[in-house]
């Protein structure tokens, strides 16, 4: 677990601002009754202790707020929706509610959701990915709450994660399809660097690479596609990109089941068979993957695991603060990935 700063103050703004605690209250309250000069004195120090106002101290008379703050990507990902409704599930057992706020994948709205949750007074955190920005990773470490990372497996957590390891998943796709007797294997996933990031799908990618190099197999037929989230129509407009630079590939790893179904979409369109000339592997066994025809071959992780354990950690968390019995939550949970062979992939023949 990392060390934890001294989280700040109202009482530290002010000493910083040269300035009572009550102007800091009434700058962050009504901007308009103190003088320019004042308030811009505050607000820097604001800034620069990365200072978040508790909104609600004042409406409870004690420190519980009975909140859990939940940042996700986003919803439309069912995964993610099982996730979150797994750990609803666990904590109103326990009285607590979930706050949920959306990234859209994007470092710029990751801060802001933190920083709007965190006026809220959360007991806890949970947040997608171990990837964050520097400023994401301040708020977390100042929160002055248990952090838990979900869906990756950082080396160095916050306070706690829960997942498994992107990279690995898309090694073993790449030995899976290899094991298959392809050869020339591509895959479809995000690229790196703009606003919007899928740290987690990139790790895939990585991890796919990887996996064909260990084979003795190239890793150049690799599209990278900008549009994240990624969706059906990003997976039929990559595997269309892919057919184009070669259309004597034989098997493809789309790093979404999304991407994977509309790439199997797009190859019906071109009258391309799925699996007999072209074999397609997705993550995350959504539904839709599951009931296509052919049902797809995916990597198979379970969601709704992942919520409970979270939930888990944070309880027995929150029950040692209370001062309570209870065991120390690891800091880290491998809850692993399985491999799920459907018709949407075959043994290539000679």
């Amino acid at each position: 677990m990392t060390d934890r700063p001294h989280k700040p103050t109202m009482r530290d703004v002010s000493r910083l601002a040269g300035v009572s605690r009550m102007t800091v209250s009434r700058v962050l309250a009504d901007p308009s009754l103190v003088a320019q000069e004042t308030r811009d004195r505050v607000l820097k120090a604001v800034a620069q202790l990365r200072y978040v106002p508790d909104r609600v101290a004042g409406s409870l008379s004690s420190r519980r707020s009975g909140f859990v703050a939940l940042v996700l990507p986003t919803l439309m990902n069912t995964n993610f929706a099982d996730t979150a409704q797994a750990i609803n599930e666990a904590l109103r057992e326990a009285d607590y509610q979930l706050l949920i706020g959306f990234t859209l994948y994007r470092s710029s709205e990751e801060v802001d959701c933190i920083r709007s949750l965190l006026t809220r007074r959360p007991e806890a955190i949970i947040i997608t990915g171990g990837v964050h920005s520097r400023e994401a990773n301040a708020l977390l470490l100042e929160s002055g709450v248990p952090v838990v990372e979900m869906w990756d497996l950082p080396e160095r957590p916050i306070d706690y994660a829960v997942g498994f390891s992107n990279f690995e998943v898309g090694r073993a796709a790449a030995r899976h399809l290899a094991g298959l007797g392809h050869r020339r294997i591509g895959a479809i996933g995000p690229a790196a660097g703009g606003e919007a990031r899928d740290f987690r799908g990139e790790d895939r990618l990585e991890g796919f690479a990887a996996g064909l190099r260990e084979c003795g197999l190239p890793d150049g037929l690799i599209i990278r596609n900008p549009d994240i989230p990624l969706s059906f129509t990003e997976g039929a407009q990559s595997i269309s990109r892919l057919l184009d630079l070669a259309p004597d590939v034989e098997a493809v790893f789309a790093i979404s089941d999304l991407q994977g179904v509309g790439a199997l979409l797009e190859c019906q369109r071109r009258g391309i068979r799925v699996p007999e000339d072209l074999s397609i592997m997705g993550f995350g066994d959504f539904e839709i993957g599951r009931q296509c025809v052919p049902s797809l071959t995916t990597i198979q992780t379970d969601s709704r695991a992942i919520g409970r354990q979270v939930a888990e950690i944070i309880l027995n968390a929150l029950a040692g603060q209370d001062g309570r019995e209870t065991p120390r939550p690891d800091a880290l949970r491998d809850i692993g990935f399985t491999v799920v062979s459907r018709g949407s992939t075959r043994t290539r023949t000679p």
